[in-house]
């Protein structure tokens, strides 16, 4: 069985630029098709004026007392326009937000892949969530989750910083990192290159601060994920 078509039934978008006959006011203020100010003229004989020159009277200012018009060719201004504002979007720069859940008693190799993700998505300037999710009595020991939020800041803070601190809404709390200076200016490129090359050719098991250390060659944090300070993964904690 056919299904039946949905028509839009909003109205069509209608262009509200007042042109030639359509501008109402008695009269108006004139700028001629070189940019030169005409001057003071009943809005017939402006429309008159512009059609001589085979070009449209055209309401810029409607605010203005009177209103300013511009004697050009209508059609290529509003295509000049439609191409300033497709120019515009494409140097936008688009963020996205993605997320990552962790649990507060993650194990060490699932925070070192998590953590990987969430280098990925910085490299990529995207932005991030980062949601501990607590289950039963889990939630009466929040500071686990701070913890955990801490160190991954500290880790990563090459390439993402803080946005939003840690904050608690119900069973989850959350923090926002945002893709650092260096990333957004693609200073750290290189180093990153170099660092997912490394990680890709290590084992599992080999240490998750791959990019940190190539960048910072400090031996104090590729060891953080051994000395495991904050005692995530420690089973004993409950």
């Amino acid at each position: 069985m056919a299904v039946p078509r949905r028509f839009d039934r909003r109205p069509p978008e209608r262009d509200l630029t007042r042109i030639n006959e359509r501008i109402r006011v008695p009269e108006v203020r004139v700028i001629d098709d070189e940019g030169n100010q005409v001057g003071m003229m009943k809005t017939a004989d402006a429309v008159r004026f512009a059609q001589e020159r085979d070009l449209d009277l055209v309401e810029v200012a409607p605010e203005a007392k009177p209103p300013v018009c511009r004697v050009l060719d209508y059609s290529k201004y509003k295509y000049e326009q439609a191409q300033k504002v497709k120019q515009a979007r494409k140097h936008q720069q688009q963020i996205t937000i993605r997320e990552i859940k962790f649990r507060p008693k993650i194990a060490e190799h699932d925070y070192d892949t998590k953590k990987h993700h969430v280098e990925r998505f910085l490299r990529h300037k995207d932005k991030v969530k980062i949601t501990i999710m607590f289950r039963g009595r889990e939630v009466t020991h929040p500071e686990r989750g701070v913890m955990i939020l801490d160190r991954l800041a500290e880790e990563l803070s090459e390439l993402g910083t803080v946005e939003q601190r840690p904050t608690q809404d119900g069973r989850n709390m959350t923090m926002m990192l945002g893709p650092s200076k260096a990333v957004l200016a693609g200073k750290a490129d290189g180093a990153e290159h170099a660092a997912d090359g490394a990680t890709a050719a290590a084992p599992a098991e080999s240490s998750p601060d791959g990019a940190v250390t190539v960048e910072t060659p400090a031996p104090a944090d590729s060891a953080v994920p051994e000395e495991s300070p904050n005692g995530v993964s420690d089973p004993a904690v409950s």
